[in-house]
């Protein structure tokens, strides 16, 4: 850290006098909140020199255990790394009075290389790579969500919530509807109000395809991990909001059986040393990013699906490609080239889910299109009309086993994202696999007793 952080941290201690505490956030490998509250005096003293956290908190499963597999538990002494505070991640959080919060990413033992297994550091690598090669990604986040009642059904489940204004709960689709934008406007003008105080540029919100859904976006961004960093921001923001409001935002993949479900789309293009679009210079290279993306696509689909129900939301006509295949302004593929000026070109990546770690998603779409563009990788034919009425050549697994498995032999994200990494990753899923499937659902009494 420099002078300058600890000024910028001095300076914001002068601003907030409010504030008696702060927040150190990690995200771990699902893309949880993990980390320490601090008291304000003790913020100088972590700039300066971090603060420790076990590196077991990346062998964390979702149900918060450990997975030993990974060796990064009892096998390594469950030693700690120090972790160090994200410059301008330092910001307000207008829910809780009081408290600050930053974000902190976490180094190696001798502090000269981030740590293997930190998401965060894992994109840290790619964009190195790109660099490397004098390519430089923007990016743009956008996230589906949706608003649920905080009462369970009569059955147990999440339902649509009441409508604040007319007191009716939401049953119908009406995308793009302005009557639910007004419905629900408190909520939403707070979510615009909490992102703006925390600096993080969401752009707009709009009902989506389901009672209840919403999609917001970021604004695109050359600094990757920043687009990251809020990504992550604004996802915690808006379920607390959502609380605030009396809902439960919901991020899994597929909340309900009979509705669409709620995907995470990277919007991305590559820039050269002097900041122009290269997608809209060189079509060789716009060519190769997609056919990488396309060939590897099933190898990467453990990260973009990375739980059981995130494969539930892969079924036809429901604006999820099921095979890896792109095309023109045409939402019914795995990568879409959205309709604009020539110079904005850009790949939208549609595979990801809500419940994806952002972090690890460009990772993958970093990597993979690095290779395509390497090995010159052609991508097939765009898809014209209706994908879902075509036939693909190359399946994506469908399975999370399947998934898993296809991510544990590739020696392309070994390659790219590290052996380390990836074994890391697999053992710490195959471990929330195993008890998963092991558990008996209701339905399994209610059918089979």
């Amino acid at each position: 850290m420099t002078a300058e952080d600890l000024s910028e941290a001095e300076r914001f201690v002068e601003q907030n006098p409010d504030i008696n505490s702060v927040d150190l956030i990690l995200f771990d490998m699902n893309g949880m909140e993990r980390g320490k509250r601090i008291p304000i005096s003790m913020l100088p003293k972590v700039i300066e020199n971090g603060i420790c956290m076990p590196a077991s908190v990346f062998a964390l499963d979702i149900t918060g255990e450990t997975v030993e597999e990974t060796g990064l538990g009892f096998d390594r002494g469950d030693g700690d790394r120090i972790c160090r505070i994200i410059p301008d991640t330092l910001k307000v959080i207008p829910w809780k009075e009081g408290v600050a919060q930053a974000v902190i990413t976490m180094s190696n033992r001798d502090q000269t290389q981030g740590f293997f297994a930190d998401p965060r550091q894992v994109l840290r690598r790619q964009l190195q790579a790109m660099a490397d090669y004098q390519l430089y990604p923007c990016v743009a986040v956008e996230f589906e969500f949706y608003l649920q009642d905080i009462e369970l059904d009569s059955e147990g489940s999440p339902q649509p919530p009441l409508m604040p204004i007319s007191g009716k709960r939401m049953t119908q689709t009406q995308v793009y509807s302005l009557e639910e934008l007004d419905e629900f406007k408190g909520f939403i003008d707070e979510v615009i109000s909490v992102c703006e105080i925390q600096g993080i540029p969401a752009s707009n919100i709009i009902a989506e395809y389901a009672p209840g859904q919403f999609e917001v976006n970021l604004n695109h961004n050359k600094d990757v991990l920043q687009a990251c960093d809020q990504a992550m921001l604004m996802k915690r923001a808006i379920k607390a909001v959502a609380r605030k409001h009396g809902f439960e935002a919901n991020f899994m993949a597929k909340p309900y059986t009979e509705h669409a479900g709620n995907g995470c789309h990277i919007h991305i293009s590559l820039l050269d040393s002097i900041g122009d679009n290269i997608f809209c210079k060189q079509t060789s290279t716009f060519e190769n990013a997609i056919g990488g993306i396309l060939k590897f696509m099933p190898e990467t689909m453990a990260i973009l699906a990375p739980n059981a129900n995130s494969f539930r939301r892969f079924q036809p006509n429901m604006f999820v490609s099921l095979w890896p295949n792109w095309g023109w302004d045409n939402r019914t593929v795995a990568l879409r080239i959205p309709s604009g000026n020539l110079e904005d070109t850009r790949v939208e990546h549609r595979v990801p889910g809500a419940d994806c770690n952002p972090y690890l998603v460009v990772s993958v779409i970093l990597a993979t299109m690095l290779e395509g563009i390497d090995s010159h990788i052609q991508p097939p034919e765009a898809i014209e009309g209706n994908a879902y009425e075509l036939e693909g050549d190359n399946f994506l697994p469908l399975s999370w086993p399947q998934a898993l498995e296809r991510f544990n032999e590739s020696e392309v994200l070994a390659k790219r994202l590290t052996s380390q990494f990836c074994h890391v990753y697999h053992e710490s899923k195959h471990s929330e696999q195993v008890h998963f499937f092991s558990q008996v659902s209701p339905l399994e009494y209610q059918w089979y007793m």
